[in-house]
């Protein structure tokens, strides 16, 4: 069995990690000509750091990241509508992490290079072509002034190779363009004061606009992190996409002052936060339907190349994570590689399918979004606006669909 991989992101480097585990002959390439620490912070959940963890992973993980202890939902004023612990302080048997989204690759990478070996994994090599016949698949692929330098045979291929994949462009010629649900995301990092516990992570505002902060770091000294921001604004009606969504777009602070405005949080100053940081990035939000099947043949999608979502929930990478194993698993125990990725399929797709049905109507944030819409200049007492229970359902409902769902420790409360 050998296995081909499209795309050096967390989703196809964890895919390499995982069938090295069990076996399987692999190689991953990247079109880009390195693999860089690009983008800010993400948060990793349990049931996704537990399986890099069976990888060897969670002491370097350790190293780099912040072990998230609590999650605040909270309206624009700061008042709190939701709170509960995470991790293992939640009684998780692995930690939640908050993390810079180029380390977590990077700590993937590393292990990839240690233990599949330096040439496994190959830069500069764009996808052009792929074909496949009764007894494999082959991938041919050309540098950057269009010349042929190499093709590759293997029993499958996986394309991890993002929402602009190729592979699912092939797969799917008619599929239109990524979906753009009018909501611009700013995102940056600043070496910031502590503020709370050091560990906890804040998601605030509602329907317009939501401001969300977390550190994912240790700071440059003992009492300072860095510290994730961004903030999320609808700002138009949808449809196509403005302007292609890459992460090293950079923002301007006349887009984003009329948003910063909206928050009067106790715990931060929003624009002095957003100052500090000099550059920060803009991306519009987008996702695409989801698919009626991954797979053909020996082909398949991993990721977001096969479930694109919105970056709700904390769940695009741990989900790619899932993947990961899911398919690694089914290539060892099937019957043949046809088989393995039916399997995959039907396993992994429904689910994902139901987080970005659920995360394009605002995953566990709708919290706050309804809150907002019953008392948007704020309340006295939040059960009056919204009993625990519901409050609850919408919290708690999301984690039972993505896969984390945990009775929580009660000393949260």
């Amino acid at each position: 069995m050998k296995a081909i991989i499209i795309g050096g992101g967390v989703g196809g480097l964890t895919t390499a990690l995982m069938c090295h585990a069990r076996g399987i002959d692999c190689e991953v390439y990247e079109q880009a000509d390195t693999i860089r620490e690009l983008g800010v912070g993400i948060n990793t959940l349990p049931h996704a750091i537990k399986e890099l963890k069976e990888l060897g992973l969670l002491e370097r993980l350790d190293a780099v990241a912040i072990r998230t202890y609590e999650l605040f939902y909270a309206n624009r004023f700061g008042q709190t509508v939701w709170h509960e612990l995470r991790g293992t302080d939640a009684g998780f048997e692995v930690p939640q992490f908050s993390i810079h989204r180029g380390r977590l690759q990077g700590v993937i990478y590393q292990a990839v290079r240690a233990r599949l070996g330096e040439g496994k994994v190959n830069t500069g090599h764009r996808l052009g072509h792929f074909m496949q016949d009764e007894s494999g698949v082959s991938a041919y692929f050309f540098d950057r002034q269009g010349r042929h330098i190499k093709t590759a045979r293997g029993d499958v291929l996986i394309g991890a190779d993002g929402i602009h994949s190729f592979v699912r462009a092939k797969l799917f010629p008619q599929e239109s363009p990524a979906i753009w649900n009018g909501t611009i995301l700013w995102r940056g990092a600043v070496d910031w004061p502590q503020f709370m516990t050091g560990r906890s992570m804040i998601i605030a505002g509602g329907m317009e606009a939501k401001f969300v902060l977390y550190p994912i770091a240790e700071g440059s000294a003992p009492d300072r992190r860095l510290t994730n921001w961004a903030i999320m604004a609808k700002v138009a009606a949808g449809g196509t996409t403005p302007r292609k969504e890459d992460w090293s777009r950079l923002g301007r602070w006349d887009d984003l002052r009329p948003y910063v405005q909206k928050f009067n949080l106790p715990f931060i100053d929003v624009s002095h936060l957003i100052e500090a940081s000099g550059e920060f990035w803009e991306y519009p939000l987008c996702d695409r339907e989801p698919l009626p099947r991954w797979s053909h043949g020996r082909v398949t999608l991993l990721g977001d190349a096969a479930h694109p979502m919105y970056p709700v929930g904390s769940n695009g990478a741990s989900q790619a994570i899932l993947d990961a194993r899911c398919l690694a698993d089914r290539l060892v125990t099937a019957d043949n590689a046809m088989h393995a990725l039916w399997q995959y399929d039907q396993e992994r797709l429904p689910m994902t399918t139901q987080i970005v049905l659920m995360n394009r109507k605002g995953g566990p944030e709708g919290v706050i979004d309804a809150i907002e819409a019953r008392a948007p200049d704020g309340f006295s007492n939040i059960d009056d606006v919204l009993s625990y229970e519901d409050r609850k359902a919408i919290v708690r409902g999301y984690a039972s669909t993505a896969g984390f769902a945990k009775t929580q420790v009660n000393k949260a409360a």
